[in-house]
């Protein structure tokens, strides 16, 4: 009975971090929409793995990863893009300006960490750009 109510259990996690990072994708795509990004797609899947957000600004393509916590058990949020995360964002980014060369040539990457209270609140919002230079 025990593994059944683990896997319920593990269920049940997962979609709350499901449910935690889709909140945190509308938050951070709000932001950007404020700060005059122009989103051109979200949740953008290839072999090399996926980007949370892609938009323009200021004539530069930008890639943004979005990490989102309930809490600072495991740090910062945005401390979880490890060096091999970026580099599957690095070869998606490449990919994806393969496949539209109508937008800008300039790009960079940027990670938004967000910590949200247990109402769903912004504790915590950071936002990093161009990682990669």
């Amino acid at each position: 009975m025990k593994p059944r109510q683990n896997q319920r259990q593990s269920s049940k996690s997962s979609l709350h971090t499901q449910l935690l990072g889709k909140k945190g994708e509308d938050l951070a795509a709000s932001y950007l929409i404020k700060h005059k990004y122009q989103i051109k797609e979200r949740n953008f899947k290839a072999r090399y793995g996926e980007i949370d957000i892609i938009a323009v600004k200021d004539g530069v393509l930008v890639f943004v990863e979005i990490k989102t916590r309930a809490g600072r058990a495991f740090g910062l949020p945005e401390e979880a893009v490890t060096p091999r995360k970026l580099r599957e964002v690095v070869g998606t980014a490449h990919y994806y300006k393969l496949l539209h060369p109508e937008l800008p040539d300039a790009m960079q990457i940027d990670v938004i960490g967000i910590e949200l209270d247990f109402t769903e609140t912004i504790k915590y919002f950071n936002h990093i750009e161009n990682v990669t230079q």
